[in-house]
């Protein structure tokens, strides 16, 4: 069990947390039809807009209840009613995503109590998301629950119909290949959210002020029938034990599909639940880590790794690179999660980019978003850009490291960062 310790600092010069009403607007991203609306001043969603665009370089449709000095004395009630009117008329979305931040949640507003008041053709789903707690994968997490406690219908099971809660940690092609896994062994998976088919970087035949793919909330309707979840990342558990309560089918939970052994505990999940084998597709992708495994462990055994991630993202990282060998010199994560007391590492830090900065020195590689690029270049070790945000890399949408496959790219990566710093 690791030390973790939190770091007490009148200031963070470097921050590495980003905001729930981030991590939430991401995850109502993953619904077709759907529109985050963020309870705040403008500010406070053109931030969120600014980080999601910069990543995704694609369009995010993104609202504001636009609170002014006035609006926040007075209470913005008026403002929550007339943003959702105008998004109605002009936006036509199948489903609003009304997420508090610092602003509304400090003057104690009670946004769910006036909705209760309303009467919208459409599901308005309140999420409390305050800035000035929890993280990214916070905001998403309750985003989910939130789903699981209002939108599944219960009725006859499908006994082929999976429902996956995925972690905000995956990517819009992570989310691609996990579906596609889930299929290929006879099973009809409904994912929720559905970055892949969203935040993919697809060309829409219009501008639609609302998320152009994702998972429908028909279908979210309809997972109430599925007969098993699976729910991928830690920050997951909540969700489907609340969906275990609902509609007492059974779930399994995945802290992450990264590695041999984690996707080989998966497929033969899939294989119990379906009955099928598995395709020879898979079994030959196995075969490749296998030989990916034997090419690459000299490169990173022994390794001396230095991360700051989203908890999720950092226990599964720091298990992975563990099991090959390399030493986790130092992790660091936004905020405080029980998960982080098992990552194998002497000391796990709650703390910021100033941290990994001055307890990296002497590592091999850093692992972390595109604000570890000056640290990377101070310490003179290469970086593995992971994480939210990156903007200075395309393709963001697309990278996969889940599966056989993806971790075979995940092992190559970090072996050629290597290869180039050695001057081979």
């Amino acid at each position: 069990m690791s030390k973790v310790v939190t770091t007490v600092k009148p200031v963070a010069t470097n921050p590495l947390k980003l905001s729930q009403p981030l991590g939430a607007s991401l995850a109502f991203l993953g619904i077709k039809g759907a529109i985050p609306l963020l309870h705040g001043s403008q500010g406070c969603t053109a931030f969120a807009k600014v980080m999601l665009v910069r990543h995704f370089r694609e369009s995010v449709p993104l609202a504001t209840t636009a609170l002014t000095e006035v609006s926040t004395i007075l209470g913005g009630e008026e403002n929550i009613k007339k943003s959702i009117e105008v998004l109605l008329e002009k936006a036509k979305p199948q489903l609003i995503g009304l997420c508090s931040t610092a602003l509304s949640e400090v003057r104690g507003e009670d946004v769910a109590g006036i909705l209760k008041t309303c009467n919208f053709p459409i599901p308005v789903l309140y999420v409390s998301t305050p800035d000035f707690c929890g993280s990214l994968s916070d905001g998403y997490s309750r985003v989910v629950e939130a789903i699981v406690k209002t939108l599944p219908q219960a009725g006859a099971l499908n006994p082929r119909q999976v429902t996956l809660l995925l972690g905000s940690d995956l990517t819009p092609g992570e989310v691609a290949d996990l579906k596609q896994l889930v299929a290929a062994m006879g099973l009809t998976p409904i994912a929720i959210p559905d970055l892949s088919t969203s935040m993919d970087g697809h060309l829409a035949d219009s501008y639609q002020g609302v998320s152009t793919g994702g998972v429908t909330v028909e279908e979210i309707q309809q997972a109430g029938r599925s007969a098993f979840v699976l729910a991928i990342g830690e920050t997951m558990r909540q969700a489907a034990k609340l969906w275990q309560e609902r509609f007492q089918v059974p779930y399994a939970l995945f802290a992450g599909v990264t590695g041999l052994e984690a996707t080989d505990r998966l497929i033969h999940c899939l294989m119990t639940w379906s009955g099928n084998t598995v395709p020879e597709l898979y079994r030959w992708q196995r075969r490749q880590l296998l030989d990916a495994l034997l090419d690459t462990h000299f490169y990173i055994t022994g390794k001396r790794i230095a991360l700051a991630l989203e908890p999720n993202q950092l226990s599964v990282m720091s298990h992975f690179l563990a099991g090959m060998g390399a030493e986790i010199q130092v992790a660091v994560s936004p905020t405080r999660t029980p998960q982080l007391e098992h990552i194998p590492a002497a000391t796990v830090i709650v703390g910021d980019l100033g941290d990994l900065q001055a307890h990296g020195a002497g590592a091999d590689l850093l692992i972390t978003s595109s604000r570890g690029v000056p640290i990377a270049k101070a310490l003179g070790i290469p970086l593995l850009r992971m994480g939210f945000p990156i903007f200075d890399r395309l393709g963001n949408g697309l990278r996969s490291y889940v599966g056989y496959r993806g971790t075979m790219q995940l092992l190559f990566d970090i072996s050629n960062l290597f290869l180039e710093a050695e001057g081979h």
